[in-house]
């Protein structure tokens, strides 16, 4: 479980004491959360990852994975500080909206999107 006001005040800190704050626009964030997945992305690249998630078992690139998806969640946690958003209530929102979206018996065993 993440305890993400523990995370949050870390991050406040880390910025504060580096005097990073005025760095943290909503651009410069959202862009670092795209740069952050890409390097999580360029891990599978190629050929691993096609078949399953077993690739994760060896520990370089596990380590990697961890690293990559870490910033990931470091920079969506701050953006959500910096915004004010609650991401609790929003992941909540949007899993009552994806399960409109995609009711059992239109998406069980269904990977097209919910309007084709």
């Amino acid at each position: 479980m993440i305890d993400s006001e523990k995370i949050n005040q870390l991050l406040r800190n880390f910025a504060k004491d580096r005097d990073w704050d005025k760095f943290h626009t909503p651009k410069n964030i959202a862009s670092s959360i795209v740069v952050e997945a890409s390097e999580l992305l360029e891990l599978f690249q190629w050929s691993r990852g096609q078949e399953g998630w077993h690739e994760l078992h060896d520990p370089k690139i596990r380590s990697r994975a961890e690293e990559e998806l870490a910033d990931v969640m470091i920079y969506i946690l701050r953006f959500a500080d910096l915004a004010g958003i609650d991401l609790n209530k929003a992941m909540e929102r949007k899993i009552l909206e994806n399960a409109t979206k995609y009711p059992t018996d239109k998406a069980k065993g269904s990977d097209r999107k919910y309007n084709e």
